[in-house]
């Protein structure tokens, strides 16, 4: 079956559009190579594989049933249901409860060794009473463009298409085949269980005699893992769920980190924001090594860092070159496309692929990056003599590039303009670099980094501190506030009680925050960003503001938001890009960037309760 085109009535696509889940009623499974999503009915209607930005399996979030689904669940149709992690891992429980009856649905993807090929495995189990088991497996290949057939080998069902990798699905209950899906129906009595695993059709997929052991040995990877966080604070179960979420978005082949397991959820009901960011961004990874260090996970920012120096490369003229963007195996090619034939999640298109930010120019990377090698030196592995050179020759570039234009932070599709926020971390990689020069003892141009350090320093207090409006600007030229000047003092750029930041920090609590929600900008006051339609709140800078609160001193302040972000975070405690008025889930999911942010943020007002020393970063 292929989809050939949307739905061709409105009636038709709000029938489709009902069938679809909302973004927060879903966990993630993985194995740090792919991720899927499990929705709270037991759907696995997101599943990209074999890597997180190869092709999906099933994308049924994003159009209906027909675009590929995994479903299963017991006959209990006025049960309640629930999800849970085991206790301090990525193997998601899947539960319904009637009045006679209760059943659970283990979902996980075994850690192998990186020669096999990633695999789903399911268990149902009827952990009180009987229960009817439904199980209907329709995998659409190559996003649902491909014409995937299926056919019965042996015992298990294998999908294929021209030019597509095969899958194949092995269960403990005998399968049919009809329409090019897999069936099954069948009793459990209480204490039984069915399994099913579905994997590469070459690859030795594990056989039902193997489940135990393969469940245990996931169970104790990632409890060993998380283990080893030295977090003990008060937010513990929240923090710790943030950083099994980062993990999961880790490759464990290239040390390459997602920005988040999805592509095309939209940032406004609706909408035209449906960007792809199943890639690693520098600027995202950079961030995220800050959170895995903040919890004592040195390894994740050793490998990024490893992973990160092979991405430099030297063009024509003998400069070092650094994109801004990459898949996860570290190449360049992500040209974007519309997947036309998917109606979108809520009717939102166009659905897209690949992203077409990959050749912008956003000079706010040399800021993350460097600050992430900075901290990564102090607290990890000391950078090489390559690695040394090509930091110089990156903070050399940003000396050459920090007073022009780009599109920042954001990823504006409007014309160039001089952002602050990427005058500030330009600042920040000059700044960095020095302080690693002389804390490894390294050669370094120092007078001319000094001189630049200096000029962007008194470039953003002349040119950006705007005197009638009262706080720092988002542009050159505006008066329009932006939720990234929230990490100026979080960088160091400024003083935390600092008046003029504090005059700041009140003007964008006036029109930027909302329930402890803050918005990366107005669209009224941004007409560079190029777009139509509106967006959510942005939910790293909601953790941001929390953050800025706390190292002003407003303590109860701090707190209350905090707890506010906390009860927006779903039932698994898993977070999107974005909220809606009434905190629902917008935007690609779970987000890299608000996970670590909440991480930065609980982290910080923990010690500040407690009356400890913040002094983490120097």
């Amino acid at each position: 079956m292929t989809l050939h085109s949307r739905a061709t009535t409105s009636d038709d696509t709000r029938a489709l559009i009902a069938t679809q889940r909302p973004i927060e009623a879903h966990g993630i499974v993985g194995d740090m190579r792919t991720a899927a999503l499990v929705a709270d009915d037991g759907t696995v209607d997101f599943f990209c594989w074999p890597e997180f930005d190869s092709p999906s399996l099933f994308v049924s979030l994003l159009d209906s049933p027909r675009a590929g689904a995994f479903e299963l669940a017991p006959d209990l149709p006025d049960a309640r249901r629930m999800q849970i992690y085991l206790p301090d891992t990525n193997v998601l429980v899947t539960r319904w409860l009637s009045d006679d009856t209760i059943v659970e649905v283990t979902d996980f993807m075994p850690i192998y060794p990186v020669d096999r090929q990633s695999r789903l495995v399911r268990i149902v189990r009827a952990i009180g009473g009987d229960a009817r088991i439904d199980m209907h497996c329709a995998v659409r290949l190559d996003y649902a463009r491909a014409d995937t057939q299926a056919r019965q080998d042996g015992d298990d069902i294998c999908f294929y298409a021209d030019g597509q990798p095969s899958v194949r699905l092995a269960a403990s209950r005998a399968m049919t085949l009809d329409d090019n899906a897999a069936h099954a129906s069948f009793d459990l009595r209480e204490g039984e269980t069915a399994e099913f695993i579905l994997g590469g059709v070459d690859d030795e997929l594990v056989r039902t005699e193997d489940i135990a052991n393969c469940y245990s040995d996931t169970v104790r990877f990632w409890q060993r893992w998380i283990g080893t966080s030295n977090y003990r604070g008060r937010w513990r179960e929240m923090v710790q769920r943030s950083a099994l979420a980062l993990k999961l978005l880790t490759s464990r082949t290239t040390g390459a980190i997602a920005a988040a397991a999805t592509f095309g959820l939209p940032e406004s009901p609706g909408g035209e924001r449906n960007w792809d960011y199943r890639y690693t961004w520098i600027r995202d990874a950079s961030f995220t090594i800050y959170a895995f260090m903040r919890l004592g996970f040195t390894e994740e920012a050793n490998d990024f860092m490893r992973w990160t120096a092979q991405r430099v490369t030297t063009d024509a003229d003998g400069k070092n070159v650094l994109s801004i963007m990459y898949t996860m195996d570290g190449h360049e090619d992500i040209e974007e496309s519309n997947l036309d034939h998917l109606i979108g999640h809520g009717g939102a298109q166009p659905v897209r692929i690949g992203n077409g930010a990959h050749d912008q120019v956003q000079h706010d990377i040399y800021g993350e990056l460097l600050d992430g090698i900075y901290l990564s030196n102090k607290y990890g592995e000391a950078i090489s003599h390559q690695g040394w050179k090509h930091v110089v020759a990156i903070v050399d570039e940003a000396c050459e590039r920090w007073n022009t234009p780009d599109v920042g932070i954001w990823e504006m599709r409007g014309e160039p303009q001089h952002f602050l926020h990427s005058r500030l971390m330009c600042w920040v990689a000059v700044d960095r670099a020095i302080r690693l020069a002389q804390k490894r003892s390294l050669p370094a141009p120092f007078k001319r980094w000094n001189d630049v350090r200096a000029a962007i320093h008194d470039d953003i207090w002349n040119n950006f501190w705007d005197e009638e409006a009262g706080h720092f600007v988002q542009r050159l030229g505006s008066k329009a506030l932006d939720g990234s000047l929230l990490l100026m003092p979080l960088l160091r750029f400024v003083g935390a009680t600092d008046p003029c930041w504090l005059a700041t920090l009140e003007a964008i609590e006036k029109r930027l925050v909302r329930d402890g929600m803050v918005r990366r900008y107005l669209l009224e006051d941004t007409p560079c960003d190029g777009l139509k339609g509106e967006e959510g709140a942005f939910a790293a800078c909601s953790f941001w503001y929390v953050e800025c609160l706390a190292r002003a001193g407003r303590l109860d302040h701090a707190r209350s938001e905090f707890d506010k972000l906390m009860s927006y975070a779903n039932p698994l405690g898993l977070y999107a890009e974005e909220f809606d008025p009434k905190g629902h889930h917008l935007g690609n999911t779970p987000q890299a960037l608000t996970h670590l942010a909440l991480i930065s943020a609980a982290t910080f007002l923990d010690r500040k309760l407690d009356g400890k020393d913040t002094h983490w970063q120097p």
